[in-house]
């Protein structure tokens, strides 16, 4: 079947797009669930048995493999569930004509050849039975993919004996969703995890069969195309072919943000879309070595490999624009679903904060316990709740989900930075150093602000849905991108939709930068920050980090003045003030090189 829209909504937070799938799917819309959280899983999958008069059999932590097992559950449910309500929304043509066509056919893309195809079928005649035939075979539900972070990979233990890799967390996670119901994809994230590829091996519906298709796929984030080579052949040497690759703006998206060293979004485009036969070629050879020597089945042709892009888009000319002239086969909407209660979980409290925000609302924040760089919203309840306690001398958060312990500087198994027993050994460890109180203050800042992710991002699921929720971890935290100050109201599903799509513009500014010029701003303030943390002593590291950031900061530029100013009848209107600031960006970053050089000098004269 013919894919129905052109965007997908990817993975938002733990608890965003937990249940989005069971919003959109029936109308033909992809989604991503995260299932890093399985204690969110299992109170949700507890609420939605309820809801629906399901039986529902706890799956506690005594449980062996409890974790797997609650993400296998979790998302047959979803699939279920999801599945009937496509299934009683296809058979309601019988009873109610024009309602599958206002709910399904009018958010589609106005070039869409199904919308084209139904539009003609009725209107010459409205036969039932020949429709309801025709709706069978050209509807299509919208894919129920997964995401996995693949550095989210902590040791677990039973008893105080700790147990095997594969009861680790990213591979857990796996597993959920190798032993589900669903025929979709896995968003893998935030890196290599060589561990995990090799225990993807055991499953077999992540082969192709002869005919190349593939029960489950495995989709990669990444941020160039080296890592999408170098990751390709590694998954192909041992049979598993990766059905897209999803290119993510390192500084212009929500969440944790994996900034590159300067390179931006529009060249590794260009550098995809200008090799990607090289790329599907290449990789689709080593595979079929291995298959073969493997004794699996071999497609007796290429396999289809699919790009998609996602990371600030925010207007239908920017998402015509990818799709045109990169050859993007999706464009991925996350931020500004946010403000879709149709499609996303947020609360009421935060949806509005969200609504009001401007730019300097939206922040990258180094509240992550990960230690990477956070989008985060000042004034989150979250927040607010995590400084209300410092006020009251007790810093930190009780860890009751341990999804992100990874430090062992004071103890043996792994703990959170933003936990309760992680800042008390360390604030009590800064407290004998005897720093002067401006150092002192600087320091105690950075270990108090760690926030728990797991509570703050898991919170608005549990609100959202009436969900029993702990006193203290009702605080919400949310990781919009930068792109959400433009969007200033809650939206529905249909305005945003026909936004994208160009049949309406729910964007009332009229100063929004293009999405490329917004992710350089980004990755200058970024350098600014760098720049600053170097001051004290610039290492000969750092010093060659920061001169290369800046080289592919102008290999940027050039890169965008020579698009813009070739570019007939695209962005005409906004052209002229590109130009401009790409210009301003150029003399920013002379500005930025001249105080590097500042700091070279001056580092030698201390040397003498």
């Amino acid at each position: 079947m013919t894919k129905a829209h052109s965007f997908h909504i990817p993975v938002m937070g733990t608890s965003f797009s937990v249940d989005t799938p069971l919003k959109v799917s029936h109308l033909g819309i992809d989604s991503v669930i995260s299932i890093v959280d399985d204690f969110l899983l299992e109170k949700l999958r507890k609420m939605y048995c309820g809801k629906f008069e399901i039986p529902y059999e706890e799956i506690s932590e005594k449980i062996d493999d409890f974790r797997a097992k609650r993400i296998t559950s979790y998302l047959n449910l979803i699939n279920k569930l999801a599945e009937e309500k496509f299934e009683k929304f296809k058979n309601t043509i019988s009873e109610k004509g024009t309602e599958i066509k206002s709910e399904y056919f009018h958010l589609l893309p106005d070039t869409s050849s199904v919308k084209e195809e139904f539009n003609h079928l009725t209107g010459k005649y409205f036969n039932f039975e020949d429709i309801k035939a025709w709706i069978k075979d050209h509807l299509s539900m919208g894919s129920i993919d997964v995401n996995i972070m693949t550095k989210v990979d902590k040791d677990n233990y039973r008893n105080g004996e700790k147990l095997p890799p594969e009861y680790n967390d990213a591979l857990a996670a796996f597993r959920g969703f190798a032993n589900s119901d669903l025929q979709s994809s896995v968003i893998l994230s935030a890196g290599m995890n060589p561990r995990l590829y090799a225990y993807m091996e055991q499953f077999k519906d992540f082969y192709p069969d002869e005919n190349g298709e593939i029960k489950k796929k495995i989709v990669l984030k990444v941020s160039d195309y080296r890592s999408a080579m170098i990751q390709g052949k590694f998954l192909a040497k041992k049979g598993l072919w990766v059905s897209e690759y999803r290119i993510e703006s390192g500084l212009n998206c929500g969440g944790h943000a994996f900034a590159t060293d300067g390179i931006l979004l529009g060249p590794v485009l260009a550098e995809f879309r200008d090799n990607r036969k090289e790329l599907s070629a290449a990789i689709h050879e080593v595979l079929v070595q291995t298959l073969s020597r493997k004794g699996h089945l071999v497609p007796k042709k290429e396999i289809p490999l699919k790009i998609t892009a996602q990371g600030g888009v925010g207007t239908a000319e920017e998402h015509q624009f990818l799709i045109d002239h990169y050859e993007i086969d999706s464009v991925g909407w996350g931020t500004p679903f946010l403000l879709v209660p149709e499609a996303t979980t947020v609360d009421e409290v935060t949806l509005q904060k969200l609504a009001d925000a401007k730019e300097e609302d939206l922040y990258l924040s180094y509240v992550s316990p990960l230690g990477v760089p956070f989008n985060n919203l000042r004034g989150n309840t979250r927040d607010e709740y995590k400084y209300d306690m410092i006020e009251k001398g007790k810093p930190g958060s009780y860890c009751p989900k341990k999804l992100l312990v990874s430090n062992k500087e004071f103890t043996e198994k792994a703990i959170c930075t933003a936990s309760m027993q992680y800042q008390r050994i360390k604030l009590k460890e800064l407290k004998n150093e005897g720093l002067p109180l401006e150092k002192y203050q600087t320091r105690f800042n950075k270990i108090v602000e760690k926030t728990c992710l797991c509570l703050g991002l898991a919170a608005p699921g549990l609100l959202v849905n009436d969900v029993e929720i702990r006193k203290g971890d009702e605080g919400a935290l949310i990781c919009p991108g930068p792109n959400l100050a433009y969007f200033s109201k809650i939206l529905s599903l249909k305005e945003m939709v026909d936004h994208i799509y160009g049949r309406a513009n729910v964007i009332s500014r009229t100063d929004r930068p293009h999405m490329f010029v917004k992710e350089l701003y980004l990755y200058i303030d970024f350098l600014k920050t760098k720049i600053e943390e170097t001051k004290e002593s610039m290492t000969i590291k750092q010093e060659k980090y920061l001169f290369t950031f800046i080289k592919n900061l102008r290999e940027g530029i050039a890169y965008y003045h020579g698009l813009f100013e070739s570019l007939k009848d695209k962005f005409e209107e906004s052209k002229s003030n590109i130009i401009h600031e790409l210009e301003d960006g150029k003399e920013a970053l002379f500005r930025l090189f001249v105080e590097i050089e500042d700091l070279q000098i001056a580092k030698k004269l201390q040397e003498v």
